[in-house]
Parts: C-alpha cells; sequence; structure tokens
C-alpha cells in the first residue's frame, strides 16, 4: 500500500495574473484605501490615545513643568512645539505602516488579499506609504491646537499650509522608513527594532533642540543631521517660528523628498521581495 503526502497548493503570486487595466487599478487602489481608512475611523478612540498622550506629557513636563521650574525659558516653547508636531507625523506615519506590514506577513497573512488583487504590487507598497502617511498627518494635525493651548503658543494664519506641507512630507518620509522596516524585520524581531532603531530615531531627531545650536557638541550634530526626522523638526521650526535658530527651509525640503524617494525605493523592493517569496 503506497502512502501518498499531500502539499499544499501554493499561494499564486501577482506576477502570474494578468496586469489589469490603468482604471481598474486605480479603482482598486482607492478601494483598497478607502477600506484602511473605514478601519481606522472604526478605532478612532485608540488613534487618539495613540496621537495624543505622549506628545501631551512631552509638552506639559518639558514645556510646562522645567519652564515653571525654571530651567528652560519662555521661547523654549517654540522650539518643543513645531519639534513634538514634526515627531508626532514622522511618528505616527513609521509605526502605522511597520508594525502592520510586521504582522500580515508573519501572522495574520491578510496582505495575501491584497497581493491577489488586480493591481500592481508597487501599488499596493505605495498604498501602505499613503495610508500610514495620511494616519501621522491626522495625528500631527490633531495634537496642534493641543499644543498651542498647553504652552500658551500661536502662530499666524499665514503659517499654517507651509506647516501642512512640512508635516505632511515629514509623515510620508516616516512612512516610508516603516515601510523598509516592516518588510526586513520579523515578528520576534519587533523588540529588537524598537531598540536599536525607534528609539535612536527619537533622540537624535531633533525636536527638543534645533540642530544647528550643537555647534559645540559637533559629533552629536553629524548623527541628528543624518536622521530625517532631524529636517522635519527644523522644517516645521522654519515656517512656525522663523526667529528661532534652524536649518535654511530650501536644505529641510531637498532632504525631505530626497529621503522620502530613497526610503520609498527601498521599501517597495523589499516588499516585493517578501511579496514574491
Amino acid at each position: 500500500m503506497t502512502a501518498t503526502t499531500a502539499t499544499a497548493p501554493e499561494r499564486p503570486t501577482a506576477p502570474e495574473l494578468p496586469a489589469a487595466p490603468a482604471t481598474r487599478q486605480l479603482h482598486t487602489f482607492g478601494a483598497i484605501m478607502w477600506r484602511d481608512v473605514f478601519v481606522a475611523l472604526r478605532q478612532f478612540p485608540t488613534f487618539i490615545g495613540q496621537a495624543i498622550i505622549q506628545p501631551f506629557f512631552t509638552l506639559f513636563v518639558f514645556g510646562v513643568l522645567l519652564s515653571d521650574a525654571g530651567y528652560v525659558d519662555g521661547d523654549y516653547s517654540s522650539v518643543l512645539l513645531p519639534g513634538v508636531l514634526a515627531l508626532n507625523g514622522f511618528l505616527g506615519g513609521m509605526q502605522n505602516t511597520a508594525l502592520p506590514l510586521v504582522v500580515d506577513f508573519s501572522y495574520t497573512r491578510e496582505i495575501e488579499d491584497r497581493l491577489l488583487s488586480p493591481i500592481s504590487l508597487r501599488l499596493v507598497a505605495v498604498e501602505k506609504i499613503l495610508f500610514g502617511a495620511l494616519y501621522g498627518f491626522v495625528a500631527s494635525l490633531m495634537m496642534t491646537p493641543v499644543g498651542m493651548v498647553l504652552l500658551d503658543l500661536s502662530w499666524p494664519i499665514s503659517r499654517t499650509v507651509p506647516a501642512l506641507g512640512i508635516a505632511a512630507l515629514g509623515a510620508l518620509a516616516g512612512a516610508s522608513i516603516g515601510l523598509c522596516l516592516g518588510t526586513s524585520v520579523n515578528s520576534d524581531k519587533v523588540d529588537v527594532m524598537f531598540t536599536l532603531v525607534l528609539m535612536p530615531l527619537l533622540f537624535t531627531g531633533s525636536t527638543q533642540f534645533p540642530l544647528v545650536a550643537l555647534d559645540e557638541v559637533r559629533w552629536f550634530q553629524v548623527i541628528c543631521g543624518a536622521n530625517p526626522l532631524s529636517y522635519a523638526s527644523e522644517g516645521m521650526r522654519a515656517v512656525t517660528s522663523p526667529n528661532v535658530e534652524h536649518v535654511p527651509l530650501p536644505v529641510t525640503l531637498i532632504v525631505l523628498v530626497g529621503s522620502i524617494a530613497l526610503f520609498a525605493a527601498v521599501g517597495i523592493r523589499g516588499f516585493l521581495r517578501r511579496a514574491q517569496a
């Protein structure tokens, strides 16, 4: 009697599927994006907690308590608030791109439904970046009035549009880095990712100090200068608090756009590798 061994059918990959027309791909792209937005709206209380609690206490401790205790002067609010808003958008974009990808590729395999949909794999990766950036952008936007009230700080309305643009670029940069991390880290290495990547990013992102103020600590200034978050922070200061010393705005824009292009390209390549594995 001959024993037979049953083997699970291999999952078809997107490259084996016929290419769909461009209009159908765009329609599918919009449907995927809307599904992610709809799920996020259903989890709105959780989103508010993620978007507000951590930056609220950062502003309260460094901007209120230390100011009242005399350890920092009143002008420090103009340095701190733009940096925290940039951090909120950058971190929100990075986390909400990286962590869902780690879970999808490792456990739930929910990503397979999207990989088999009539859409290019690259567009699936782009959707991940855009949704993560949208998440971070809204988080930064929601924290703005809270920070202004908490620190008793305001900006002219004319600075609103440039600030929104910098917040969007910072969130896109964070989401692009999140795609790189989410496609290169397995679920059992998430804690290592937070230790070796996330924490250094947070403390070298010039969110609590201007990058140009570190001339006396040149080695640390170089490290901070290699962090894209520093340019989101400096760009936000340039458009909201121009009297505070900051990196020139054209430099921050060039670095942010270059970081988005670089990390998005690397992340999409990693996404294709994981999707076709």
